[in-house]
């Protein structure tokens, strides 16, 4: 079985990770470099991907998560702006999951768990006790085993134009992050 090496981000990952997210994704879901690099430096801390130790150049996996204002939701494919989180008050922010993706070669080894605890610890670190996600590909189930659940239903229509954009299979779930 390949043993794999899970670190932070780097700017430099991005063309492999878009390279896994073409090898997982339906075309509607693919989002650009300038998007995921904004979200990278939003939040390198929280950001990570698995690779072969012979292969640093190849990825097996990677997550993006980042903090975010609680009442609304990042726009799918969008250039993040990053001036809001240095004023926001850690009470209002919400750790977001925004996107992880295992390529085929990584499949069965664990990496989703050990890509999500590593950016769990890195979030709890910084102050985040609360987790929001939008489910799509059938992933909610996977999600429900970490502890996420959907959202009240007026919840998730108060987000609805924004759910929209990531399938009619979206599902907008949260959960509280252990103390």
């Amino acid at each position: 079985m390949t043993k794999f090496t899970v670190r932070p981000m780097v700017l430099s990952d991005l063309p492999a990770v878009l390279a896994v997210q073409a090898s997982c994704y339906a075309e509607a879901l693919l989002e650009g470099q300038t998007a995921l690099a904004s979200r990278l430096a939003l939040s390198p801390a929280t950001c990570w991907v698995a690779h072969a130790p012979a292969r640093r150049d190849t990825l097996a996996a990677y997550l993006f998560t980042h903090a975010w204002p609680e009442d609304s939701l990042p726009p799918l494919d969008g250039v993040l702006d990053h001036g809001w989180c240095q004023n926001a008050a850690p009470g209002t922010l919400t750790w977001f999951v925004h996107d992880m993706a295992v390529a085929p070669a990584g499949r069965g080894a664990g990496l989703a768990a050990r890509l999500y605890a590593a950016a769990q610890a890195a979030a709890h670190d910084a102050g985040l006790r609360h987790s929001r996600l939008i489910a799509v590909q059938s992933a909610a189930p996977w999600w429900r085993r970490l502890g996420y659940a959907p959202v009240p239903a007026q919840m998730a229509a108060r987000h609805a134009g924004k759910l929209a954009a990531y399938g009619a299979s979206a599902v907008l779930m949260e959960r509280t992050l252990a103390g």
